[in-house]
């Protein structure tokens, strides 16, 4: 009975354990979308702001280069999605979709169609580009994913002459999942890399030198904490109970008696 009672306790508690780890690992909660951005930057510096789950769609001409960018956070990968309406008569057409950190530093594709090109009077063509997980810190000389601002550019990379300037209409969106504690490391960035951080006080408006509003709903993460601490505890505990139910398997009866057989 000790031994059963020892089990249903440690299950319950790996079932408490496992709710908070199995929600964070559901795709963030869609955003408001009532008021969808209808326009992309031409560079870095005048990229359109959008939040994870929201929709942005743009109009623009083959050739043209296009920016948006939203915040990501510690613990997530985000995923980009691209829909490119393509005029009703072209000739074939190659486009990419890139996505860059805080540092402006391209960041690779974890899986997705981030290139594709487009047949002849081909109606649409749609990219997708799944990063790595955000990490809390990383050494200087690595090229991971930290948190703060991204940027994400769209272009046609391969466009004959005559289908320079034509018309195409596009969609973007950007959604995340939170990976939880596997993902999560030891330290954190001082400042998310958001374009004018440094110019920010705690006692001061914002500075017109910040380029960059947008923030995760529940504010950056401080770095230290993930359900990592959770799974450590759980694992101590059941660890303990093991512990205890090995003994109580092995130990016996008791000291043998000293009272002599009877002949």
């Amino acid at each position: 009975m000790r031994m059963v009672r020892a089990l249903s306790v440690a299950l319950l508690m790996l079932g408490l354990a496992a709710a908070p780890a199995a929600a964070d690992s559901s795709p963030s909660p869609s955003q408001d979308t009532s008021a969808v951005p209808t326009r992309a930057g031409t560079s870095f510096r005048t990229a359109t702001e959008i939040e994870q789950g929201q929709r942005a769609t743009a109009s623009g001409s083959t050739g043209d280069y296009l920016y948006w960018s939203f915040p990501a956070d510690t613990g997530q990968r985000p995923t980009v999605g691209a829909t490119v309406k393509l005029p009703d008569t072209h000739a074939a057409q190659t486009w990419q979709i890139d996505v860059y950190d805080g540092l402006r530093r391209r960041q690779a594709c974890q899986y997705g169609a981030q290139t594709r090109t487009a047949a002849a009077d081909a109606a649409s063509v749609e990219l997708a580009c799944v990063l790595r997980t955000v990490r809390a810190r990383s050494e200087p000389w690595a090229n991971d994913p930290l948190p703060g601002t991204y940027y994400v550019r769209l272009t046609a990379t391969g466009v004959a002459a005559s289908d320079l300037g034509l018309p195409v209409d596009s969609e973007v969106r950007v959604d995340s999942r939170d990976i939880g504690g596997s993902a999560a490391v030891d330290g954190s960035l001082a400042e998310p890399l958001v374009p004018g951080i440094a110019t920010r006080s705690g006692d001061e408006e914002e500075s017109s030198a910040v380029l960059a509003g947008l923030e995760p709903e529940d504010g950056w993460a401080s770095g230290w904490w993930s359900d990592r601490w959770v799974w450590t505890a759980v694992s101590g505990a059941l660890a303990a109970l093991a512990g205890v139910a090995g003994y109580a398997l092995t130990r016996g009866s008791g000291r043998p008696s000293r009272v002599p057989p009877a002949a």
